[in-house]
């Protein structure tokens, strides 16, 4: 098939940002020429708008995200979702209640935002794998005394909830007991100690679809997307060009139409040039 491409869906951490969580002045201005040539720029995320980096919220012309790992298509002019997809807040509230039983750190994403229980908040030290991670724990979680008890009161169902372990045995544990009693929710990891759990329909394959449909736009000929992780597969298989990093995960390397450089070496401006989008 021809194609002809309209938007250019982009995961941050590992893919457009570098490992420094900086964007490059040759990804931003390889996007620049792409928005100047009338494609879609679209930020693709496990993060919620707001929690976006400033470099790529602010860029003029991003007026759509995925966000939450595809529980959100965020419309940044009229701050409206234009697709969701969300867990209901009982079966939420019944995984929050399992990993209680687990040696981990969890929180949640409600209403476009974070939050998490103080105590574990706290503890961001001891389970974020690296200052980022820390960082975005204390920074970006509006910390309430018990997030179950903040959820049930709420009345809303939630859009993710996430753990951190400190080792990979404990992850897997936790991680098998939610796919054993729960085993119609979406589990993805986006760094090596996390687990992030979604709606059988966020993600990010999903959150793209419909996107393109609600921009009239047809996936397969006018879509492009990029990623490194696990959480960005179905967005790969989903758009007509998938294109990891050559850091992604073994599983996105497969599934990817063209490995692009790395997030250090301005791999997105690369594969841009590379298939004529700029």
């Amino acid at each position: 098939m021809q194609r002809n491409i309209k938007l250019v869906a982009l995961d941050l951490d590992g893919t457009l940002l570098d490992s420094s969580k900086s964007l490059s002045d040759a990804n931003r201005s390889a996007l620049e020429l792409a928005a100047a040539r009338g494609v879609a720029v679209v930020p693709a995320t496990g993060r919620f708008f707001d929690a976006i980096p400033e470099c790529v919220r602010e860029l003029p012309f991003v007026d759509f995200a995925i966000t939450i790992n595809g529980a959100q298509v965020f419309d940044r002019r009229t701050r409206r979702s234009v697709f969701r997809a969300e867990i209901p807040q009982a079966v939420a509230l019944g995984v929050m209640s399992l990993l209680d039983s687990f040696d981990v750190i969890y929180d949640c994403y409600r209403d476009g935002r974070g939050w998490m229980t103080r105590a574990l908040q706290e503890k961001a030290a001891l389970y974020a794998p690296d200052v980022h991670y820390e960082r975005m724990i204390r920074e970006l979680r509006t910390p309430v005394p018990d997030l179950k008890e903040h959820v049930r009161a709420s009345g809303t169902d939630v859009q993710k909830v996430m753990f951190f372990a400190r080792d990979e045995a404990v992850r897997a544990a936790a991680r098998n007991a939610i796919s054993e009693r729960f085993p119609e929710l979406l589990l993805t990891s986006s760094t090596p100690n996390n687990l992030e759990i979604n709606a059988p329909e966020a993600n990010k394959g999903n959150a793209l679809r419909g996107l393109c449909a609600h921009l009239g736009l047809d996936a397969d000929a006018n879509s492009m997307s990029f990623g490194d992780a696990p959480n960005d597969l179905s967005m790969i298989q989903a758009a007509g060009i998938g294109v990891a990093m050559a850091n992604s995960a073994p599983e996105v390397l497969a599934a990817a139409d063209w490995v692009t450089l790395s997030n250090d070496d301005d791999g997105v401006a690369a594969a841009l040039r590379h298939f004529g989008v700029i």
